[in-house]
């Protein structure tokens, strides 16, 4: 009797402790199977330095671009005013002058420049670039080739997290789960008119993908929707510009 008790002792020891292993051992296994977060930088050719993340298998700027010079040095002209604005040649602005702006806004027209705006070894998204982008963040592809407002809370994923970067709406919750940092640089219009209501609150993003009739491809955050948006818009519009690794 003695020795049954001692035996069944022994067994339920041994039970625990198989149990223990195995739950440690599957932790530790999920722990080592996720995926490190991958940091760089970029530097442009007035030596501003960029912080670069990876997402998925892309490599994305982590910062709007601001640089006011070609790769090759030839400077893109300044359209800081309404009739400098208007013209069909590459142009940059920084919105309403306002000093707290995250980074430029440029025309579709310094993206498609031979000249080329990006730093070496990096290119502006293609559409395509962006769906890919969108698809990591969850949304699927039938969803990602639609037009307007799509997905569910892929902007949220997007958005700098907190209210340093947008302004607070309701149930929307700027999370960053992606890395990506956006941040609201609002627009400029085709007439020189800055984009209401302003900065944080809105984010406009070039893509290089033309549309038709003189349009292009773009992505647009709003501080209210968790969701983003797709359309093609005129080339005159000032837009913001996130850089993507060859």
């Amino acid at each position: 009797m003695l020795v049954n008790q001692l035996f069944q002792k022994m067994k339920n020891t041994i039970l625990i402790f198989l149990c223990m292993n195995l739950i440690f051992t599957t932790s530790c296994k999920k722990e080592n199977d996720t995926v490190a977060i991958q940091y760089g930088t970029v530097t442009d050719i007035e030596n501003n330095v960029y912080k670069t993340i990876k997402i998925g298998d892309q490599w994305w700027m982590d910062e709007n671009l601001k640089v006011k010079y070609y790769r090759n040095g030839v400077p893109i002209p300044e359209g800081q005013s309404d009739n400098l604005w208007i013209n069909p040649s590459g142009s940059y602005c920084l919105y309403d002058n306002d000093p707290k702006s995250p980074g430029l806004l440029y025309n579709w027209y310094v993206v498609s420049d031979t000249n080329k705006i990006a730093p070496a070894g990096w290119h502006i998204p293609s559409d395509n670039d962006w769906k890919e982008l969108e698809k990591y963040c969850g949304m699927n592809q039938v969803e990602a080739d639609k037009l307007n407002w799509r997905g569910t809370h892929e902007g949220e994923k997007l958005k700098m997290e907190g209210t340093l970067g947008w302004k607070p709406y309701d149930n929307i919750w700027p999370t960053n789960e992606s890395g990506f940092t956006a941040l609201s640089g609002s627009c400029r219009l085709v007439d020189g008119k800055w984009g209401d209501p302003g900065l944080f609150a809105t984010g406009f993003w070039w893509s290089s993908s033309e549309g038709i009739e003189n349009t292009a491809w773009y992505r647009y955050l709003d501080y209210k929707e968790a969701r983003i948006f797709r359309s093609k818009v005129n080339k005159s519009y000032g837009l913001s510009i996130r850089c993507i690794k060859d």
